[in-house]
């Protein structure tokens, strides 16, 4: 059954346009996998699927990662000339300007849109503490890490939670690789606060004296990965596109600015932990530092998506809207006086330029809908 499946996949793939993404991960036993998952419109719908799944057999090289994806292609006959986007981690293997994976591939198709995981991105971003905050949140790895390594502090921790009255009776661990793990073992462990400090006396006292005396760090990281978890959560989906994923990043740095005015003013309504613990002038300037380093990171990775200039007429077809190309202005009005195709509007302009009937009407608008099939691509195995 899996055969039929990827060789219905790959016959289809032959045939239509489509964006790819390429991951290369090694195992503990240094043994590199090379991911691919394509998307593509199908039945007015896009749809992702794992493409393949291949050992690199030599080095994680781009020339060896684009021979992978060649000898593939050749195999199950797909031009290259349907991949009109890609999409990589942004590591020098892909991207590097000459030898990189990215540089091969253009070399057969120029005019291939690539781009950065937006998640890894902001991945990247969230990984951006100062030495302070950094040092604060291994205090954090650092307790969770001595009660969950050890079954017996384990039982014992469980038991202390279980006569505390406590919500949960158990800390997440922080694994790198899940991008929302730090959010969920921070979450965790300050709901468990004062039972972890109350455990870590006896077992460890230096720890616990300098998570008492950084508390305000913990519980201010905890809210910030809360929202960076949210951010995540939102840049997912099989319906995400370039043009959510503009405001959705746009919304977020522009909350970024907002945040380090009112904490500034000492107005804490956007982080509740941090609400409920003594602040010094210090931590406060810490905090304004962190935020004002976070806002121009995420201008700076994010630079080609928010200068990304979205035509009015992809949004909303039905607006008057001017456009220089002619025939193109003179498809738009035929479009505005279709009453049919606006009821199908209502349901969201990507639905709409994906209709059949669209590329079939008016040919030359059309590239629309191109633009909405360089839509992101996740790397579904690290989203939790």
């Amino acid at each position: 059954m899996s055969s039929d499946v990827e060789s219905f996949l790959c016959d289809y793939l032959q045939t239509t346009h489509f964006s790819i993404q390429l991951d290369e991960s090694t195992f503990p036993g240094n043994e590199a996998l090379l991911l691919a998952y394509v998307r593509f419109v199908m039945g007015e719908e896009i749809h992702e699927e794992l493409l393949f799944a291949r050992t690199l057999k030599t080095d994680t090289k781009g020339e060896s990662i684009f021979a992978v994806l060649s000898d593939f292609f050749k195999e199950k006959s797909i031009p290259f000339t349907n991949v009109i986007s890609v999409a990589t981690d942004g590591a020098p293997a892909m991207v590097g300007r000459y030898r990189g994976f990215i540089s091969h591939l253009k070399r057969i198709i120029p005019e291939v849109t690539t781009i950065h995981c937006v998640i890894h991105r902001q991945h990247l971003v969230a990984k951006n503490l100062s030495n302070r905050l950094h040092q604060s949140l291994q205090f954090v790895l650092n307790a969770v890490n001595k009660i969950r390594s050890n079954a017996l502090n384990t039982s014992l921790f469980t038991q202390l939670c279980d006569e505390n009255d406590e919500d949960f009776q158990r800390l997440l661990l922080h694994t790198e690789v899940r991008w929302l793990s730090k959010g969920a073992c921070l979450s965790r462990f300050y709901s468990l606060f004062n039972s972890g400090q109350e455990f870590l006396g006896s077992k460890d006292p230096d720890l616990k004296k300098n998570l008492i005396n950084f508390k305000a760090d913990v519980a201010y990281l905890t809210d910030l990965f809360q929202k960076f978890n949210e951010l995540n959560l939102q840049l997912q989906g099989d319906s995400l596109n370039l043009i959510t994923t503009k405001s959705v990043i746009s919304a977020f740095i522009g909350k970024l600015k907002f945040m380090k005015g009112n904490i500034g003013r000492r107005e804490f309504s956007q982080f509740s932990n941090l609400s409920q613990v003594e602040c010094l002038d210090e931590d406060i300037q810490t905090y304004i530092q962190h935020l004002i380093a976070l806002h121009g990171d995420f201008n700076t990775r994010f630079e080609d998506i928010l200068s990304m200039e979205i035509p009015p007429w992809i949004i909303n077809p039905f607006d008057e809207t001017e456009v220089e190309n002619v025939i193109l202005q003179e498809e738009l009005l035929e479009l505005s006086t279709n009453e049919e195709l606006k009821v199908t509007f209502k349901k969201g302009y990507q639905k709409f330029w994906l209709q059949a009937e669209i590329p079939k009407k008016y040919p030359v608008g059309n590239h629309a809908k191109a633009s909405h099939s360089v839509s992101l691509i996740i790397s579904r195995r690290k989203k939790f």
